[in-house]
């Protein structure tokens, strides 16, 4: 099946669903401790007809893996779209980015992030922010200097968008937060806002009700009566819930097959309208799934 797009704001269109996550899984505290394994499953996906969707981060510390993929791939440029995130371990952006590119082997990027409006670390004063108005202005210069086509958020709620939004020449085209049918809102009110505001929400860990121990509640039962119906698995129906709530599905695994799967079965069935909303609101009363900043936005559950 052909592969979907969402429309930014800005009028560019971004792949609708990435398939390879380099995260997560594959997250190493040491850059120089080599992952084979992982530049194999790059190059495998890298090797999909058609444009593939990559997501990075400075603090993943993967460029390595996927920057051999890259060199050794015979995939046009154009038909790659490659996500990164400045995560604070540079000093700012600028410095980062450019030391992205050069371990990835490609002058441009075409998305880049800020990872989270927290720094890694705690400040002197135990504080965790940074001055965001003056890191986004850093972003707007890496897309006048053609370093990244597009820029956005990672994990930012309502407030900290509107910082934003107040002083941007150039707008956040992107917030990719962690999101799945029983965390609809990863802090108060942001899909509405992004939705307001046409920022594209996109969601990493789409995939987390099925982490869940006991799967035999009324959720788990209707998500199974869907699989069965469309003949295809759980997973694919919350895929293509997140994708038909008008969220982009960040993926990533360590078995090809299933990489290649949700890039071509989330694109062979469509929910009814009723079956969405239903996800969504058996999906509401779930206890919610948090597996990711939870110093932070716990507090939201």
């Amino acid at each position: 099946m052909p592969l979907q797009y969402f429309k930014l704001q800005n009028g560019n269109k971004i792949p609708a669903i990435s398939i390879f996550g380099t995260g997560t899984q594959w997250f190493k505290t040491d850059e120089s401790q080599f992952n084979s394994e992982l530049t194999n499953q790059i190059s495998k996906v890298l090797e999909i007809p058609g444009v593939v969707h990559l997501d990075a981060a400075e603090i993943y510390r993967t460029y390595p893996e996927l920057g051999a993929a890259l060199k050794n791939s015979t995939k046009p440029r154009d038909e790659i779209w490659i996500t990164d995130k400045f995560s604070r371990i540079h000093d700012d952006p600028i410095q980062a980015l450019d030391y992205s590119l050069s371990k990835l082997g490609v002058e441009y990027v075409d998305l880049y992030l800020l990872h989270s409006p927290f720094t890694p670390k705690p400040n002197a004063d135990g504080s965790h922010t940074y001055d965001l108005v003056k890191t986004w202005k850093q972003l707007e210069e890496l897309v006048r200097a053609g370093k990244t086509r597009n820029i956005g958020v990672s994990n930012f709620g309502v407030e900290d968008l509107e910082k934003i939004l107040e002083i941007a020449e150039i707008r956040p085209q992107v917030n990719q937060i962690e999101y799945n049918a029983f965390l609809q809102n990863q802090t108060p009110g942001i899909y509405d806002f992004a939705q307001k505001h046409q920022i594209l929400l996109e969601a990493y860990s789409p995939l987390s009700p099925l982490s869940v121990e006991d799967k035999s509640g009324e959720f788990f039962q209707y998500v199974q009566s869907l699989a069965s119906k469309y003949s295809t698995d759980s997973g694919i129906i919350l895929l293509r819930w997140v994708y038909q709530r008008g969220v982009l599905p960040v993926t990533t695994s360590s078995k090809f097959e299933r990489v290649q799967q949700s890039n071509d079965k989330i694109w062979e069935i469509e929910l009814t309208e009723e079956e969405v909303n239903k996800i969504s609101k058996l999906g509401e009363e779930h206890e919610t799934v948090r597996k990711y900043w939870k110093p932070f936005y716990d507090q939201y559950n």
